[in-house]
């Protein structure tokens, strides 16, 4: 891709990401609700939180569509370049609809994890990345017979490759054998309002944890755009190579959550406490091991992103090689809070964690970020340093409210 198409992608796929990560606090939400029905052996438990998450979560869908019909204006309003803003609106024309799809797959992801069928969300996942590599080959440059769409392309195999995951979960969750008993659609459209609201009740405030530490990375790109279309495309190429890193712990977050809301369920501490524990540590050891990786070997993980023909590239590579090794040191700090967060969700802990991102992100990880970058002059690392900041500052705390929490006990925030 030129550059501008590049630059118009990472504002585009950010700005997407914003909106869906505020809705999957709907989706969190109703995995610790159903983890505890599941500990209690309550399967109508189980159905109803996961049921209602799917409500909540296709009307939110429904509400969203509206502001990402005016990417462009407002990414102008932004004092985004013209060409950047239009380009990207251009991809969101087609990209929002795959809200609908994805959204569905998140909730689905929790009922699977609560089940104990999460190893099917690995194989969806992975037929969804080789179709959506598959599309983007076909649509972004115009092969088999299909016109190159260019940016466009690449919003049309997300969006294909997002139905297609959520086809092969909606089938796999109404004719598996082992989950007929959970009998998730029938009745579908019968509402259960407490339920609901339950959902609605403990998903707004992780939404608003999750949309913390999103929205410091969106507009991150917002003051990196600032600095010209080089620096953005190579903003973009790090963060995308250190959220590939992230969902390892991301999914680790979401395991803790289950053993934890299962072990909560029934008041069993101990259990509670080891999986609590384990989570940790793992995510922990694997931040380590991909900051070493990014630390070790920046340049050969940008180069994949890059066409070695393009004589942009090497302007691309430079600017991005700061970035990764700052990413490097941030790695440990954004597993550690992301799996910390995971372990309070299981205990139904959220106004806390919220009020303890809020800070975190937007009073010690954004000033950092903005005075690093222009009036100290440090440009895209100073962002950078900034962002590692404000995940330092909320794995410090997050963890700390759960060893309190662990500490005096299994009461409900």
């Amino acid at each position: 891709m030129a550059r501008s198409s590049l630059a118009a992608a990472v504002l585009a796929t950010q700005t997407f990401f914003l909106v869906f990560m505020f809705g999957a606090g709907f989706a969190h939400a109703a995995i610790p609700i159903a983890a505890g029905a599941q500990g209690r052996g309550d399967v109508r438990g189980v159905r109803r939180s996961i049921r209602m998450s799917v409500w909540v979560l296709i009307l939110y869908g429904a509400l969203v569509m509206i502001p990402l019909s005016f990417m462009e204006p407002i990414l102008l309003l932004l004092d985004q370049e013209p060409e950047t803003a239009r380009l990207a609106g251009d991809y969101m024309v087609l990209g929002q609809w795959s809200m609908f799809p994805a959204l569905i797959i998140l909730s689905l992801r929790a009922y699977l994890t609560v089940v104990n069928r999460a190893y099917l969300m690995l194989a969806v996942i992975v037929a969804g990345a080789l179709a959506n590599a598959g599309f983007n080959w076909i649509f972004i440059f115009g092969h088999l017979g299909a016109p190159a769409m260019g940016i466009v392309g690449a919003a049309m195999a997300t969006l294909l490759s997002n139905m297609l995951m959520a086809g092969l979960l909606v089938g796999y969750t109404v004719f598996a054998p082992a989950l007929q008993r959970y009998e998730l659609y029938a009745r579908a459209w019968r509402p259960d309002w407490p339920a609901f609201f339950e959902v609605v009740r403990l998903g707004l405030p992780i939404s608003a944890t999750i949309i913390a530490e999103v929205a410091l990375f969106a507009i991150s790109s917002i003051m990196v755009g600032w600095l010209g279309t080089v620096p953005l495309a190579a903003h973009g190429i790090a963060l995308q190579i250190a959220s590939i890193s992230f969902m390892i712990p991301l999914g680790l977050s979401n395991a803790a959550s289950v053993r934890v809301g299962i072990a909560h369920g029934r008041q069993d501490r101990i259990a509670l406490q080891r999986a609590g524990n384990t989570a940790i540590f793992i995510g922990g050891g694997i931040a380590l091991c991909a900051a070493a990786l990014f630390w070790l070997w920046p340049e050969g993980l940008i180069r994949l992103y890059l066409d070695p023909a393009n004589p942009a590239s090497a302007d691309v590579l430079a600017a991005a090689v700061p970035l990764l090794l700052v990413a490097a040191v941030f790695q440990i700090a954004d597993a550690l809070q992301a799996v910390g967060a995971g372990v309070l969700r299981g205990m139904k802990d959220t106004r806390v964690p919220m009020v303890i991102a809020l800070i975190s992100y937007w009073l010690v990880g954004m000033p950092i970020a903005y005075v690093l970058a222009f009036p100290l002059g440090l440009a895209a690392p100073g962002i950078w340093w900034g962002l590692a900041s404000g995940l330092a500052a909320a794995a410090v705390l997050m963890n700390w409210r759960y060893v309190r929490r662990e500490t005096y006990g299994l009461i409900d925030s």
